[in-house]
């Protein structure tokens, strides 16, 4: 007799959970994928107009003027020296607020 109850249960509750994951899916997307893809073409289309003479802030805190641009590297002056670094250093142009980091 319970696995009768069971059987004729189980079509009915798989309607709220199928209704739960997809929300819970749908929360999760416009929560966390959406905004991270979105900050990541921002952080894209920053980098391919970077320019030589712009002063830019590193992930390592210094601020430096960019000397000339390549593909995948920048080379920077910084301080009275000339460095070269990976174009994912940059931060933030010293123009613009940096992000605050916790």
């Amino acid at each position: 007799m319970t696995l009768a109850l069971i059987q004729q249960a189980a079509p009915n509750t798989l309607v709220p959970q199928l209704i739960l994951f997809g929300g819970l899916g749908l929360m999760f997307y416009f929560l966390l994928i959406r905004p991270q893809n979105k900050a990541r073409k921002e952080m894209e289309a920053r980098l391919s107009k970077l320019k030589s003479g712009d002063e830019v802030l590193l992930s390592s805190g210094f601020y430096a003027t960019i000397d000339r641009v390549e593909e995948k590297a920048i080379w920077l002056k910084l301080g009275g020296n000339l460095v070269k670094a990976r174009k994912n250093a940059v931060v933030a142009l010293s123009t613009e607020q940096a992000p605050e980091q916790n």
